[in-house]
């Protein structure tokens, strides 16, 4: 008794795997786009396991001072070192 239509592996293997030419390209593309899947997925596992830790959830971190702003911040800085020393209250800065 023949069989008539075959399986889902016969179909795969006559697409696919009877020409070298196809086999390696489909092989190539797979492994790219399995590479990019995990990557994606990896990335992501990541992302949801470190909320909160990363350089972009610090606000202050994330923004980069103009030099007016480096400039007053290391004076306000001086200026509290020398209040902390000199035991200066009532300093705003």
């Amino acid at each position: 008794m023949a069989r008539g239509g075959g399986g889902v592996f016969e179909g795969l293997y006559k697409v696919l795997m009877r020409r070298n030419s196809v086999y390696v390209t489909f092989v190539i593309i797979g492994a790219f786009a399995g590479e990019r899947a995990v990557d994606y997925g990896v990335h992501k596992i990541w992302e949801r396991n470190n909320i909160g830790k990363r350089y972009e959830d610090i606000s202050v971190l994330g923004q980069r001072p103009t030099e007016d702003d480096t400039h007053s911040h290391s004076l306000s800085l001086w200026w509290k070192c020398c209040a902390a020393r000199f035991k200066i209250h009532n300093i705003s800065a």
